[in-house]
Order: structure tokens, then sequence, then C-alpha cells
């Protein structure tokens, strides 16, 4: 059997300017090395119209029960001005016991260990009592469209069992084994646009200027007290994230107004029930305002929780014992792929420092690599 370096492999993988949703040939050779492994493997292709297309990897070593899942992505962010990085970002070096390169913290390092950890798994035990699998998409930092929403609903028709799953994102806020995530916040956008009266400033009384309108919303939307959080949940929040006036010139009332907000919800509220609380304020102003609105939903993924259970725990035990902390249970943060994972798989999520992730010289520590290696195979043990 095959022993893998998780050092060597980040690098290797980091090499690929995999830049969502572009794989650049990075599927290709992570599937060469998990037939080397003795894994069964699938890229799956998945295109819907107006998206562009991704390639996925499904694995699996094993048919017995049960299934223990690693779910992960090889798309990165584009790295910005490359100017502002002391190296290239798709030629990872190593600087003060850092890797740096785009991808070194989120999450092809964490891809790295977690396969690292399989290899030194199966050369002390050839014959275990369950499978492996991997779900690996190239649509995390895209739309999420073809990604792992698309893989899940494959392995749904399959027929294909998955008992537990771990997200590798980078989880913890400044040091390894501060924090796993077992639930994320829900998340909606709102578009809207309000539309009122075109006129000459001088005259308001002969236009319906919209910027008062949605003002007046935002303002109503901003100071709505949606809950005070649960045991598990911040409270849910809202953010305006755009407001726009197409207007060039300064003696005119506009005729549209325009703004986008974003909710994080916890699991008191579903994204139509947040709809609904929102609908509610809009139809009052634009009613009491004369003016006529448009409201349009995007929903990225609905409040979610996985309550702790023995596995759970058994993580976390393993965590404290490599680097002698206890990892909080936490919801905070933005959406993963877990919320398309949960509907067919309990998880949770435990990766890196993610301090550098999306940053100039993004970085991983080698130490952090190493203890993550151990924890990865430190739980396949335990868990079989």
């Amino acid at each position: 059997m095959q022993k893998i370096n998780e050092l060597q492999l980040a690098k290797e993988l980091i090499k690929f300017p995999s830049i969502t949703p572009n794989d650049a040939g990075v599927m290709k050779y992570l599937e060469k090395k998990l037939k080397k492994l003795g894994f069964k493997t699938k890229i799956l292709e998945f295109r819907e119209k107006n998206f562009k297309p991704v390639k996925n990897l499904y694995a699996r070593i094993g048919k017995k029960k049960p299934n223990f899942c690693y779910a992960g992505h090889l798309d990165v962010v584009p790295p910005g001005n490359i100017k502002d990085w002391s190296i290239d970002p798709f030629k990872p070096s190593i600087k003060k016991g850092h890797l740096i390169g785009r991808g070194a913290n989120d999450m092809k390092s964490s891809i790295a260990a977690f396969i690292s950890a399989v290899s030194n798994f199966l050369i002390i035990n050839k014959k275990f009592n369950g499978s492996i699998s991997l779900l690996i998409t190239g649509d995390e930092e895209g739309d999420a469209v073809n990604g792992t929403k698309k893989v899940v609903e494959y392995l749904k028709k399959k027929n294909e069992k998955i008992n537990f799953c771990l997200v590798g994102e980078p989880t913890n806020p400044s040091t390894l084994g501060e924090m796993i995530k077992i639930g994320r916040r829900g998340s909606i956008t709102g578009k809207l646009l309000i539309n009122g009266i075109q006129g000459h400033v001088a005259y308001p009384q002969r236009a319906n200027n919209p910027s008062t309108t949605i003002v007046k919303i935002l303002n109503e939307l901003k100071n709505i007290k949606f809950d005070e959080g649960t045991k598990d949940f911040q409270p849910t929040n809202l953010e305006v994230t755009k407001i726009n006036i197409d207007n060039t010139a300064d003696n005119i009332i506009p005729r549209s107004a325009e703004a986008t907000f974003n909710i994080r919800f916890n699991n008191r509220h579903s994204s139509k029930s947040i709809k609904k609380i929102v609908n509610k304020v809009i139809k009052k102003v634009s009613k009491k305002n004369r003016s006529k609105y448009k409201i349009e939903y995007r929903v990225s993924g609905e409040a979610f929780l996985t309550k702790p259970n023995s596995t759970t725990f058994m993580i976390q035990k393993i965590i404290k014992k490599i680097t002698k902390i206890k990892p909080k249970l936490s919801t905070t943060g933005g959406t993963s792929d877990l919320r398309f994972i949960k509907k067919i798989s309990p998880g949770l999520e435990f990766g890196l420092v993610g301090k550098t992730m999306h940053k100039v010289d993004e970085a991983v520590s080698i130490k952090d690599l190493k203890n993550l290696t151990k924890i990865y195979q430190n739980i396949l043990e335990n868990y079989f």
C-alpha cells in the first residue's frame, strides 16, 4: 500500500490553477492518486443552462456499511493581483514553517491531510469493517449549482448510502482544535426594486421619489427583531449590501431605486417564513408611499443543525487528545456544502485555521497540517 505524504500532496494540488469553476486537470490528478490506493472512482460532470459545467469526484473503497465520507472542494477563489503575493500563488513555497499558495488554507491542504490519513489507515487496516468515500467538488467557491448539490442528487438516485460525513472546511478562528461546526445558519438574498415617478426636484408634488420609499423599507427591515437566537444559534441578522439609484443628473427625481440585502437566519425560521416577514414590510411601506415594487429572492441554503451524537463526541475527544484543546461545537460563519449533504447524511465540519483563506499569501502551518492528518487518521481508526 502506497503511503502518501500530506505536505507533498498539498503542494501538488496547489500547483493546479483550479479557479472556480475550472478544474485545470486537478480532478483527474486526484482520481489517479485514489485509484492507486484502491478506490473506485467516478468523475461527475454536471451542466445546467446559464451556468458553467463543473467536474466533481466521488470515490469509495469498500462495499460494507458503515460508509464514512469526507467532503471538500478543489476549486479556489482568484488570487487577485499577483504582484501583491510574495510568491506565485500556484507555485507553492514554504516560508517560516508555513506552506503558502492559493488553496493552501481553503481547502486543498485539508483534502491532502485526509488522503494521507486514509493511506496510513489502509496500511494498518487492510481489511476494515466498512467503507471510506470522498465527495470532492469543483463548485464550492462559485455558484454551487453544478457541484455538491448535483452529486447528492446523483448519490440518492444510485441509492448510495453515507452514514457520516466530515467536511474539511477551515473551521478554526485562530488555533487548530478550537472549533467544530455542527450546523450553519440559512442564507437568503433579496433584490428589491422600487418604481416611483420621475420629475423635477423643484416640483416634488409632480413626482414620487422611489428613494424615499426604499430608505423607509430598508430602515424598517434593518430594525426587525427576528428572534433572540437559540441555544445553538446566534440571532437572525439582516444586512443591506447594495443601494443603487441610476441617475445622471442632480436636478431630477429618479424613476427607480434598487437595493440588495442578505439575511442569515437560524433554525427558528425557514426561507419561506423569512420571505413572509420581509414581504409584509415591503408591501405596507410601498402602499403607504404609493410606489410599485418588485422583489426577487435567492436562497443559498436553509438553516440546519446536526444534533451531537456519539460520532460527534468521539471526534471532539480525538481533537482534544491531539491539540490539547476541547473544540467548541459551533454554528457560526457562512454557509458550506454540508447544507446539501445533510439531506443524505448527518455530518460536521472540521479543518484548518481559517485566518488566511481568500487572502494574499494564503498559508497553512505545516505543524497544523501534520496534526490534522493525525486527527483524521485517529477518527477513521475509532470510527471503524
